[in-house]
């Protein structure tokens, strides 16, 4: 998976990069549009990066140049690549791209009547119209201020640190930073704490846009595999023993994209294994409050080793994603050192999405509730669908998160990638979570949509594999 540092790629490593990309026909422009196209926006191919020549592409692919330069022409009609007299071709970022970032390439698909089942993004609970009227006078009594705190506002750290309270974990408001985003907080973290050339040890397969932050700062991954769904924490303590990694990204709450979590005594082993290799770890909790099945929940992952784990959370999966809300909890040290970091590049987050989420927050647990009854339904209905529609792909039904890690049986999750989208049907392979290799066995399936788009993105998706299976295009086989 490449950086997402300016760079330029070599016609050879496109053509790595694509492998059968024909898909057993002969070659034609289109293909080969397709092929790239799946490229950025699955982030392989990231914004700014510099493509080969024509020639050298055409002549690491074995093809023509006049196939090549009808490609680009395609990609630059779709608003993905740019071209100057002198400069060559580069990637950019479409227009109107939104979703969980430009650089993961989870944008949503083009076109009348398309699917996105790459974002695992629930939309605004209805209980949002409710919050922001509550928030409209709290809002104007902050009109004195300056506006600017780049900790937050007192009355959501309060409510933050509350939260942590109540699930075992004694923390003050003074340990909380607002933040825009959990990805906003990683990034913070990951520059206060790493320098251009450390070691991140990551769990693989693991979120994509945490590898690109690691990898936008020049550092290097540390990918530890998840095993049978689960951790290996013998290799993980090996990991932190051999390579003494500056830092570890963990996700032990319903882990993305695995759906896995980490019980309590995997926690307190993996929390005396931090304290013994003197290493720092970011806990992302973006999915915690999304526990399907109600079973007990573990206590946070800082409980096990407070001094070397820093929290992040975030509004985007548990409330909505449009009020660009995260957090971090960690010591006052850390904090001031985060602080200090983050003033160079903004001044605090948006004070009335602030406002607005504490306000929710009031009703967090009525919200949650009614959240976490709707994405039951939703998982056990994408699982249901998948038992009829493609039932020789393999997943363990998670107990929590909003996606399924689903086994193919066979790489070919990228190939299945770019047939989709020509049935109308977006979806994240998963080479876009493999923090090493390319993972192309398996694919990410969230159950965010509603049901009624849910079976219909499970039958194109049917119709996709179908069609993949015959070597037909999906000009020969059409969207029914």
């Amino acid at each position: 998976m490449m950086t997402s540092a300016v760079r330029h790629v070599q016609g050879r490593k496109v053509a790595e990069l694509l492998g059968e990309w024909t898909a057993g026909a002969a070659a034609s422009s289109q293909q080969l549009h397709r092929a790239l196209r799946r490229l950025v926006l699955d982030g392989v191919l990231a914004p700014a990066t510099r493509l080969p020549a024509e020639r050298d592409l055409a002549s690491s692919l074995g093809v023509s140049r006049t196939l090549v330069v009808r490609a680009l022409e395609l990609l630059r009609e779709d608003d993905l690549v740019a071209s100057r007299r002198g400069a060559g071709s580069w990637i950019t970022v479409p227009s109107g791209g939104d979703g969980e970032g430009a650089v993961t390439g989870l944008f949503g698909p083009s076109g009348e009547g398309a699917l996105n089942m790459a974002q695992a993004t629930p939309c605004a609970p209805p209980e949002l119209d409710d919050a922001l009227d509550r928030a409209r006078p709290r809002f104007a009594e902050l009109y004195p201020g300056s506006g600017y705190d780049p900790r937050g506002l007192l009355r959501l750290r309060e409510r933050l640190a509350e939260r942590f309270t109540r699930r075992g974990l004694p923390t003050g408001p003074h340990q909380i930073l607002v933040t825009s985003g959990a990805q906003h907080a990683f990034s913070l973290t990951l520059r206060a704490l790493v320098a251009p050339g450390e070691r991140v040890l990551v769990e693989h397969p693991t979120y994509p846009n945490a590898l690109e932050a690691v990898r936008g700062l020049r550092a290097s991954t540390v990918g530890v595999p998840m095993v049978d769904g689960s951790w290996d924490l013998d290799a993980v303590e090996a990991t932190l023993r051999q390579a003494a990694p500056r830092l570890a990204y963990l996700i032990p709450d319903f882990q993305n994209p695995t759906g896995a979590r980490l019980d309590e005594a995997g926690r307190q082993r993996l929390g005396t294994a931090l304290r013994r290799n003197g290493t720092s770890a970011v806990v992302d909790e973006t999915l915690v409050d999304m526990d399907l099945d109600g079973v007990a929940q573990p206590l946070p992952m800082a409980a096990f080793a407070e001094e070397r784990v820093i929290t992040v959370g975030s509004a985007s999966k548990s409330f909505w994603g449009g009020l660009r809300i995260g957090w971090v909890r960690a010591s006052e040290d850390i904090l001031q050192r985060i602080a200090a970091t983050r003033v160079a590049g903004d001044l605090g987050t948006p004070v009335l999405e602030q406002v607005v989420f504490a306000e929710l927050l009031a009703d967090a647990d009525t919200v949650l509730g009614r959240r976490r009854e709707k994405m039951r339904a939703r998982r056990d209905r994408l699982v249901e669908l998948l038992g009829t529609h493609c039932p020789e792909w393999r997943f363990q039904v998670p107990r929590g998160g909003l996606s399924l890690w689903c086994d193919l049986g066979v790489p070919v999750g990228g190939k299945l990638a770019v047939i989709a989208e020509q049935h109308g049907v977006h979806i994240g392979s998963g080479m876009h979570f493999a923090a090493h290799g390319n993972l192309e066995r398996f694919l990410r399936l969230p159950y965010t949509l509603p049901p009624e788009q849910l079976e219909d993105g499970v039958a194109r998706l049917a119709r996709a594999r179908d069609a993949l299976r015959s070597g037909v295009s999906s000009v020969e086989f059409p969207v029914m």
